[in-house]
């Protein structure tokens, strides 16, 4: 199988923070498959470390106000391009980029709201099918 998968679940250190989010048993499952590295936010330009990033009012912004929406708009349609035809996409939860469902609700609190992150947002419009890390039981099925 083609899989997209965000970079900082493969162990990049790709998050505001500088920091990423190996998932160690995610990883095992996928060394059989071919595997695309995205990710959004450093295809945007933005630094590593950087301030943290939230979708508010449509608008992707960081806790001082600077919007980053143009640069990660771009950054997603390039991310398209190059996953072309994979059979599905695993990205990271909460993300404003991939985050899949839920998503940091804009106001940098913690809290969070219903809705997409960027990236996930043009996949589903696209077609694809998307899972996030915390969807490790139904993977362990499709990919074993």
């Amino acid at each position: 199988m083609k899989i997209a998968v965000s970079a900082c679940l493969l162990g990049e250190n790709v998050r505001y923070d500088g920091s990423n989010r190996f998932n160690e048993e995610l990883n095992k499952l996928l060394k059989k498959h071919e595997i695309i590295r995205i990710c959004p936010e450093t295809m945007a330009g933005l630094p590593v470390p950087r301030c943290p990033i939230e979708i508010r009012e449509d608008r992707i912004v960081d806790a001082q106000g600077q919007d980053y929406t143009d640069e990660l708009s771009e950054a997603c349609r390039e991310c398209l391009k190059r996953i072309g035809e994979c059979d599905f996409i695993i990205l990271k939860s909460k993300s404003p980029s991939c985050g899949y469902k839920e998503i940091y609700d804009g106001t940098f609190s913690g809290k969070m709201k219903e809705g997409n992150g960027l990236f996930a947002a043009m996949c589903l419009e696209n077609g694809y099918k998307i899972y996030t890390e915390n969807d490790l039981e139904t993977l362990k099925e499709i990919l074993d």
